[in-house]
């Protein structure tokens, strides 16, 4: 049934999103650690979707089980490799003899931004689940 596939892929990018926005909200916690058990800075982790059940072979295994697929899911988390922020704070016990902090990669600003199309996105599948439901509900109606 295709109406179960809308359910699924809409679902899948729900579950996507609400992991990206954890993500986020993890870096913006993390924003001003600067120890880490590898004894670096917090690095900024970010994540990357991919198509989930569309290649044929996953496509010809859905028509033979009639399994549901199609959507997004979380292919990897992935930490940023851009450079450490040197702050000067001889005060701070994690400064160097120069009297410099390694600061996160962590952009507040950029982690707001991305926190604010994540929430948008949830809240565009939530929108695409309900018009579903409403569909499914008004096909129920025309058999009365």
């Amino acid at each position: 049934m295709a109406f179960l596939n809308s359910l699924n892929i809409a679902g899948s990018a729900l579950t996507a999103e609400r992991f990206r926005t954890d993500i986020i909200l993890q870096n913006l916690a993390n924003s001003t650690t600067t120890r880490t058990e590898n004894g670096e800075p917090y690095r900024r982790k970010q994540v990357v979707f991919e198509e989930r059940g569309m290649t044929f072979e996953q496509n010809l295994k859905q028509e033979l089980n009639k399994a549901n697929s199609g959507g997004v899911r979380v292919a990897q988390v992935v930490e940023s490799q851009n450079p450490f922020t040197p702050v000067y704070d001889p005060t701070h016990p994690h400064a160097n003899e120069d009297g410099y902090v390694m600061m996160p990669n962590v952009n507040t600003a950029e982690e707001q931004v991305d926190l604010m199309a994540a929430t948008r996105a949830y809240e565009a599948n939530a929108t695409a689940l309900n018009v579903v439901k409403a569909m499914a509900l008004k096909a129920l109606e025309i058999g009365k």
